[in-house]
């Protein structure tokens, strides 16, 4: 318990969660370390290939070169992927949606897992079985207001939002100001045009503009 809580306090601190997934394991590290290096430390890669768990093993080998890198991984939708990606060195789960069986495996490993909902119902039934943070998804389509209209409902329980969060103060700000404690960002943080041409370093100085974007507005 005390390592989940302060799992959740750093990623609280950092008020950001990149997440992203890449199938050449060059670019998956090159990516980890602009975002290292632009002051991120909770990252989040995403189980959405066929060498996600290749390529998480390298990015794990990583972690003596970067102090206080916690680095988690998402997309976990059955117990074998949990199993599979804990026993790589994931440092938490995160999952699109609720699912009993993943939530056994977190239990039995001791691990911070925060599963996806999108309902009221949903949300209840994550905290009913031991969730204290969830991801809101999709954020485009739930909006701020969502989060207004029921974070009263469920004390004890952190909000995160990921789907089509905006890299802006106007976005950003309207989110936290509703009552999430983060935001997920993907492909509007890590672009197709970045990851095309390579340009880590542009990543780098946009991950630094967002780490300060987001210490301003909280």
């Amino acid at each position: 318990m005390e390592r989940e809580a302060a799992l959740i306090n750093q990623i609280k601190s950092e008020g950001m969660l990149p997440l992203y997934y890449h199938d050449d394991v060059a670019i998956c590290e090159n990516v980890l370390k602009a975002l290292y290096n632009g002051g991120v430390r909770c990252v989040e890669f995403t189980n959405r290939g066929a060498h996600a768990l290749t390529n998480f093993k390298h990015l794990v080998s990583l972690k003596s070169s970067m102090p206080g890198l916690i680095l988690g991984i998402g997309t976990i939708k059955t117990p074998q992927d949990a199993t599979a990606f804990i026993e790589a060195g994931a440092d938490f789960l995160i999952s699109p949606c609720f699912d009993a069986s993943v939530a056994d495996v977190a239990y039995m490993h001791k691990i911070l897992w925060i599963p996806g909902c999108m309902t009221p119902t949903e949300i209840h039934v994550a905290q009913k079985s031991g969730a204290t943070m969830v991801k809101l998804f999709p954020g485009n389509v739930l909006g701020p207001g969502f989060v207004e209209a029921i974070k009263t409902l469920f004390p004890g329980i952190d909000f995160l939002v990921t789907g089509g969060v905006e890299p802006t103060q106007q976005n950003i700000g309207a989110w936290l100001k509703a009552g999430v404690v983060g935001v997920g960002l993907g492909s509007k943080l890590i672009t197709k045009d970045v990851l095309a041409n390579q340009n880590f370093a542009q990543l780098e100085l946009q991950t630094k503009e967002l780490v300060q974007l987001i210490k301003a507005i909280k």
